[in-house]
C-alpha cells in the first residue's frame, strides 16, 4: 500500500482497541463513541481485506494476523512520534536564528535582544552577520533584517522595523567643519572611508570626523552623550526590514520576535 493511502487515524483506533480489547475502553481513551471505533475498524478491515478481531459474546480476541502486527505498527508509531519530536527541536522556539547586518546587531540588534533574553530566559539566540539579502534557502535561519528598499524576492515577506532617517552625527564639542566619513551607506563623502555605519558612528565618536547614517543606528549613542547629532535629519527611502518566507511567519517564535521588536 502508497503511504499516501496509509488509513493512519484506523490504525490508531486499531492500536487502543488491541490494547484495550474493547471497543468501548478504545473510545474512551480516544474521546469517541464505542460506535465509532467499531466503524473505524470495519473500514479498516475493509481496506486491508483481513480479519483483525474475533468478535466473541462478551470480548474481544485478536486474530493470529492482527497480533503479529502489533510490534511493527507500534515501532512505527514511536518512528512517527521521534520525526515529529525532531522537527519541533529544528524550529523549536527555544533557539532563534536570526541574520542581520553587523553593526545593526552592535548598535541595535543586541541591546534588544538582552531585553527579550531577560523575559525569555529558556530563548538561546544564534546571530549570523549577513550584508544584502540572505539565501533562505541555503541557510536555516528564522528571520533576517536587512536594510534598503521594500523586499521583491519572490516567496519572502517583510515588515517595516522602523521608519527611517538619516542623521549626521559627531563627537560632542567637535567642530562641524569635520570632513564626512564615508561607509557602503554614504560613499559619497572624500577622505576617510570606513566599513560599515556602525564604525563610522564610532569613528565619529573618536572625532575624526562626522558620519551620515540610519537613525535606528545612533539613537543608543546619542542618547549615551557619545555623539551627538548636526544638522536637522534627512528622510530616506531605505528601511530596516524584517523578512522571513512567508510561510515561517506562522512560527509562534518568529510571531513573538517581530512583535517584540515592532513593539
Amino acid at each position: 500500500m502508497k503511504r499516501t493511502h496509509l488509513p493512519l487515524n484506523a490504525l490508531r483506533v486499531f492500536d487502543a482497541a488491541a490494547r484495550h480489547l474493547s471497543f468501548t475502553k478504545a473510545a474512551d481513551e480516544l474521546a469517541v463513541t464505542p460506535a465509532a471505533v467499531g466503524q473505524q475498524i470495519r473500514a479498516l478491515e475493509d481496506t486491508l481485506g483481513v480479519v483483525l478481531f474475533k468478535r466473541m459474546t462478551r470480548n474481544l480476541e485478536l486474530t493470529p494476523e492482527a497480533e503479529r502486527s502489533l510490534p511493527a505498527l507500534r515501532a512505527g508509531f514511536l518512528q512517527f512520534e521521534e520525526s515529529v519530536r525532531l522537527l519541533q527541536d529544528g524550529q523549536g522556539s527555544r533557539v532563534l536564528t536570526i541574520a542581520a547586518p553587523r553593526d545593526l546587531t552592535a548598535k541595535y540588534l543586541g541591546a534588544r535582544l538582552a531585553v527579550y533574553a531577560r523575559s525569555n530566559p529558556d530563548v538561546r539566540f544564534v546571530i549570523s552577520a549577513i550584508e544584502g539579502t540572505p539565501d533562505f534557502t541555503q541557510a536555516n535561519l528564522d528571520l533576517a533584517i536587512v536594510y534598503g528598499g521594500e523586499p521583491t524576492e519572490e516567496g519572502i515577506h517583510g515588515r517595516t522595523l522602523a521608519v527611517e532617517t538619516l542623521v549626521t552625527v559627531a563627537a560632542p564639542g567637535a567642530d562641524d567643519a569635520l570632513p564626512r566619513i564615508a561607509h557602503p551607506g554614504d560613499a559619497m563623502a572624500p577622505g576617510l572611508t570606513v566599513s560599515d555605519a556602525g564604525l563610522a558612528i564610532d569613528t565619529a565618536a573618536a572625532g575624526l570626523g562626522s558620519a551620515q547614517v540610519p537613525a535606528t543606528l545612533a539613537a543608543a549613542d546619542l542618547a549615551a552623550g557619545r555623539i551627538r547629532q548636526v544638522g536637522e535629519p534627512e528622510p530616506t527611502a531605505d528601511a530596516y526590514w524584517l523578512i522571513a518566507p512567508t510561510p515561517q511567519w506562522r512560527q509562534a517564535k518568529v510571531r513573538a520576535m517581530v512583535e517584540f521588536l515592532l513593539g
